[in-house]
């Protein structure tokens, strides 16, 4: 099988895994895990957004030229890495409004890991991202109409952002918040490699109070990890 037709295919195979998992949610709950799911992150801030956290377009008077520099601005060295999940995912829904802003922010987290190759979280901002527009992606070839009808043109198609997530990890340590973001990354994928990351997301949550709240308050996100426990 030539390149060509082995990422056709694998394309086509993750679309279906993801088809399959979104198919045995309820429905309250159904979406993917990255985008349709806000994070808990108690008081932190985060990207300007609805009452609603559940919302999947944000707020309709949010300034869309502000993107980039207000997500940069929030994802800050001491900024924890749940607040950085839940500021991608908010980032990621108001970059559905728009392909060329959903480019620009790509493009400003790809420098800042072209700058210091072994910063782990800028690795793991530019990773995120990533599968945040991959699940976006899929979601609207599923059907999905929250973010209108029209297209979208996802500028990071041809990237692997796990890669880089796992190459936070590595730089990064011993990180339970990681490891369930990297979780929830490998759920219609790499399960071998979910398997290990939900054990070690899991042991964490005994330290980790807002990741342990994270796990179990919202039903899909405790299946995610603790599934393959």
């Amino acid at each position: 099988m030539n390149t060509k037709k082995a990422s056709a295919s694998a394309s086509r195979f993750a679309v279906g895994v993801l088809a399959a998992v979104l198919a045995i949610v309820t429905p309250a709950l159904a979406g993917p895990p990255l985008v349709c799911h806000p994070i808990d992150i108690g008081s932190a801030q985060s990207l300007a957004w609805t009452t609603n956290m559940g919302n999947l377009t944000g707020r309709a008077d949010y300034n869309l030229g502000n993107l980039t520099s207000d997500t940069l601005a929030l994802l800050g060295p001491d900024t924890p890495v749940l607040v950085r999940m839940e500021t991608l995912r908010r980032a990621t829904i108001y970059a559905q409004r728009d392909s060329a802003v959903a480019k620009r922010l790509l493009l400003s987290l790809k420098a800042r890991t072209d700058a210091n190759q072994n910063d782990a979280l800028a690795q793991f901002d530019y990773g995120y991202l990533i599968e945040c527009y991959r699940q976006a992606q899929l979601s609207r070839s599923l059907g999905m109409t929250a973010w209108g009808r029209g297209s979208w043109a996802n500028p990071a198609a041809e990237v692997d952002g796990y890669s880089s997530v796992k190459k936070a990890i590595e730089l990064r340590g011993d990180d339970a918040e990681m490891e369930f973001a990297a979780a929830l990354i490998t759920l219609d994928s790499h399960k071998a490699d979910h398997s290990e990351h939900a054990r070690k997301a899991l042991a964490g949550e005994k330290e980790d109070s807002l990741l342990a709240r994270n796990v179990g308050q919202n039903q899909f996100l405790a299946v995610a990890v603790k599934g393959s426990d």
